[in-house]
């Protein structure tokens, strides 16, 4: 995302009326305890899910169904999608938070705009659930989110160094409070040599995890994207958890997924037994992709990208359920 859209869609947040943008004692925020989250007064290693299509559902009672589940599951930390652009205004009933023309930007604040992730916050607070999210104020928010996977293929390092170093620092001088991540998939590290591991796509994470305002670091995992194999993945996790620690900030394994659906539980829940086994080595929390459930107004199930866990599934069973029993 660039630091233009940033600046706009913050902008339209402050506008936003107050009981939409109220802030709340700064005790109650989300914040790093070493390298471990506190989240309500309690520092613990944490379990989550993601969801980018929850903010574009279009019935409340879906939105608050489904944050029920999560809050039920004990599910703490849900990263939502807090941008949602189109080069031309959609019909009525499909949601869009930005219309570009040309070079210039608009922001739909309106009922198929802002106002669906403003009922995703609304739903999050109600059932404490803690969101990833892009520049919304509430309690419900555990982070700012700089973009998703952002990569700058061929770059020389500086390039997103930069502009990670701006956009944080820009976001830190409108919010003293919450914690900032960059929400990369954690390239560019001393490891094996694999592709993860090197700077062709122009970042390095220990650099990058460095800068004052980059409260802890993210890391994805997508092997057969990548590459690499399914146990390789220990590595990577271990790997990471060693730099969070040197710099003395928590680590959050943010997304990870294997898309054959006879793998979703043997390979994922080992990748949970290695992040957690971490917890006291730099690991923080995981977010496993993606969280699917019933849509309950119109009985459809979400979207399935091959990496879906639904709710109630032996699937969810196995690295929801028993993953939470293994945290504690």
């Amino acid at each position: 995302m660039k630091l233009a859209t940033i600046l706009s869609l913050v902008a339209a947040t402050l506008a936003l009326p107050t009981d939409i943008k109220h802030v709340a004692a700064r005790a109650s925020y989300s914040k790093t305890d070493g390298l471990k989250f506190n989240i309500d007064g309690v520092t613990k290693y944490y379990a989550g899910t993601n969801s980018y299509w929850i903010p574009f559902l279009t019935n409340d009672n879906d939105v608050n169904l489904i944050m029920g589940h999560l809050a039920s599951s004990k599910h703490k930390i849900l990263r939502v999608w807090g941008f949602n652009d189109v080069k031309s205004v959609p019909g009525s009933g499909t949601v869009y938070f930005q219309s570009f023309s040309g070079s210039s930007a608009t922001i739909n604040t309106g009922a198929n705009g802002l106002r669906r992730l403003d009922a995703v916050v609304a739903a999050a607070e109600k059932n404490g659930i803690k969101l990833i999210i892009n520049f919304l104020t509430s309690t419900a928010v555990f982070a700012w989110e700089l973009a998703n996977e952002p990569r700058c293929n061929g770059c020389a390092t500086s390039v997103l160094t930069n502009w990670i170093r701006s956009s944080s620092n820009y976001v830190r001088s409108l919010d003293s409070d919450h914690m900032i991540a960059i929400g990369d998939e954690g390239f560019g590290l001393t490891g094996d040599g694999s592709y993860p591991y090197q700077l062709g796509e122009g970042l390095d994470f220990a650099v990058n995890l460095a800068l004052p305002n980059v409260s802890f670091g993210t890391f994805h995992l997508y092997p057969s994207s990548w590459g690499t194999t399914n146990d390789w993945g220990n590595r990577w996790i271990s790997d990471h958890a060693s730099v969070c620690k040197q710099l003395g900030k928590p680590c959050m394994f943010e997304e990870y997924g294997v898309t054959t659906a006879a793998d979703h539980c043997p390979v994922e829940s080992k990748w949970q037994t290695a992040s957690v086994g971490l917890r006291d080595a730099g690991m923080a929390a995981d977010l496993f992709w993606q969280l699917g459930d019933t849509i309950q107004s119109t009985g459809s199930l979400t979207h399935n990208d091959g990496n879906t866990i639904y709710y109630n599934s032996a699937d969810w069973t196995c690295l929801v359920t028993n993953h939470l029993k293994r945290i504690g």
